[in-house]
């Protein structure tokens, strides 16, 4: 893999959103453009895999939004542009179904790694989201992160937005996705470790699925997280102020821990299966593509 200082300079883009952009666009080029499944072509109205349009579903209006560079003139609401000094474009339910809203964890807890071979579970978690990202919009999808405040679009100035954003870091990426009003039908991709509050998480799942938007959670973890691959006398510190513990001999804790992570893991699982949702577990010793494959199978598949 290239190194971030000789990857191709973009005018106005900052070094550390070039680096990521490079990687993500690098892990996602191992990919062929996202297909829609054989027996969802018939009701599809545009390409891409979430833009289903039923009859009698779909057509009712959703939102007015700003003109943004690149949308076509034949969207611009003519009656509400003249209300006001701006040019808005007029959103019907199924046009919005067809976006997919990405959303990674940014709290503490990501900010780690056991070893400085690996990756931070954060640096994993944008590097996939970006790929995914990319691979989506070479198969016509318009894409936003949720809570960052911008309607989902498409094209190059998009990846670089993105990219931009999540170079930024900010608040909407805490342990648990925003409740930004979704259309219905609308995706929305999860990427966290998932270790936070069991309850917040699950309203959180609720509270989307709810909305009718379908969903696919990622769990993502470093490999020590999943085995507690220590022994002896160890100080485990909280990455989110839940202060220190002291363990004595953590092999003997080893069989406890690892049961109540299945335990949660479970949980998620039963949060997302009645829900139509998807889950998907990757740990950050394993390449990207492997996450984005299961994603691209999982996003190609699922029914509505």
């Amino acid at each position: 893999m290239a190194s971030p200082s000789s990857a191709p300079a973009t005018k106005g883009v900052t070094a550390p959103a070039q680096s990521a952009l490079q990687r993500a666009e690098e892990a996602g080029g191992a990919l062929p453009p996202l297909l829609v499944a054989a027996e969802r072509v018939a009701n599809t109205v545009a390409q891409g895999v979430h833009g289903r349009r039923r009859v009698g579903q779909g057509d009712a209006f959703w939102q007015f939004r700003p003109y943004q560079q690149g949308d076509t003139t034949t969207k611009i609401d003519w009656r509400q542009t003249a209300k006001t000094q701006h040019v808005f474009i007029r959103e019907n339910e199924w046009e919005a179904a067809q976006s997919v809203w990405l959303w990674r964890d940014d709290s503490p807890s990501m900010r780690w790694r056991s070893n400085r071979n690996l990756q931070e579970k954060a640096e994993r978690a944008e590097l996939l989201l970006l790929a995914l990202a990319s691979i989506l919009m070479r198969g016509g999808e318009r894409i936003a992160l949720l809570g960052a405040g911008y309607p989902p679009s498409v094209g190059r100035a998009t990846m670089i937005r993105v990219a931009e954003t999540l170079a930024r870091g900010g608040g909407f990426g805490a342990n648990i996705p925003s409740s930004d009003p979704l259309p219905r039908h609308a995706h929305v991709v999860l990427i966290s470790d998932f270790l936070g509050p069991i309850g917040e998480i699950e309203e959180a799942i609720a509270g989307l699925a709810g909305r009718g938007v379908m969903g696919h959670v990622v769990q993502l973890l470093d490999p020590a997280e999943e085995t507690l691959p220590f022994s002896g006398r160890i100080r485990f510190e909280g990455l989110e102020a839940e202060g220190t513990h002291l363990i004595n001999r953590a092999e003997q804790v080893r069989e406890q821990y690892m049961q109540r992570l299945a335990t949660r893991r479970d949980r998620l699982r039963d949060l997302c299966r009645p829900r139509g949702w998807s889950f998907t577990l990757h740990h950050t010793d394993r390449p990207p593509q492997a996450a984005l494959l299961a994603l691209y199978g999982l996003m190609a598949n699922q029914r509505d």
